[in-house]
């Protein structure tokens, strides 16, 4: 009975010299769509349904290349969209965020404040209740040598990754500018 009371004592006093202890930690949360959550999330399911996919690609002469591929490693799938992710606590206050609701669905826009330097230029998010239905983001990259913009859009029906489409330019100083486009169908 001593040997417990005495080991009370000093866990009592072990937490009396750290003022933090027992106090509960504070819980973070960004005004943001957790878009990485979301990703995560999509990339779990599917990787346990396992869909095929359908993907168009338009090469550089404006042709249209299709192709069914039978087996996606969803995590490495939807890497791309991870870079329109804008929770990183550095980025709290960086985007205005406008909200519109028609039709049911809530539409919430995320615009990248004048003087900011990062690369997500706006993020959409369309929900319809807890259901996210559309995922709609710009990234853009420019410097004296280099100029990049993306534009991702991502469709979801019954909180599951449905199809979605990435398009692009690049422009390298002394280079051409490159175009390009995919889109990605998920099939039953």
């Amino acid at each position: 009975m001593r040997k417990l009371w005495l080991a009370g004592a000093v866990s009592l006093l072990l937490a009396a010299c750290n003022p933090d202890a027992g106090a509960p930690k504070p819980v973070i949360r960004s005004r943001y769509f957790n878009l990485k959550g979301f990703l995560d999330a999509q990339a779990d399911l599917l990787n346990q349904q396992r869909p095929a996919v359908e993907k168009r690609v338009q090469l550089r002469n404006g042709q249209l290349e299709t192709t069914r591929v039978p087996q996606v490693d969803w995590t490495k799938e939807l890497q791309i969209f991870y870079q329109a992710d804008i929770t990183k606590p550095a980025l709290r206050g960086a985007y205005t965020i406008d909200s519109v609701v028609a039709d049911g669905l809530l539409r919430r826009t995320y615009s990248r404040r004048e003087g900011i330097e990062n690369p997500v230029r706006t993020l959409t998010v369309v929900t319809e209740g807890p259901q996210v239905r559309e995922v709609q983001a710009v990234i853009t990259q420019d410097n004296p040598l280099f100029y990049s913009e993306k534009q991702f859009t991502l469709h979801a029906q019954q909180n599951k990754l449905a199809d979605y489409q990435v398009r692009g330019v690049q422009k390298l100083v002394l280079f051409d500018t490159l175009r390009y486009s995919a889109s990605s169908r998920l099939l039953p």
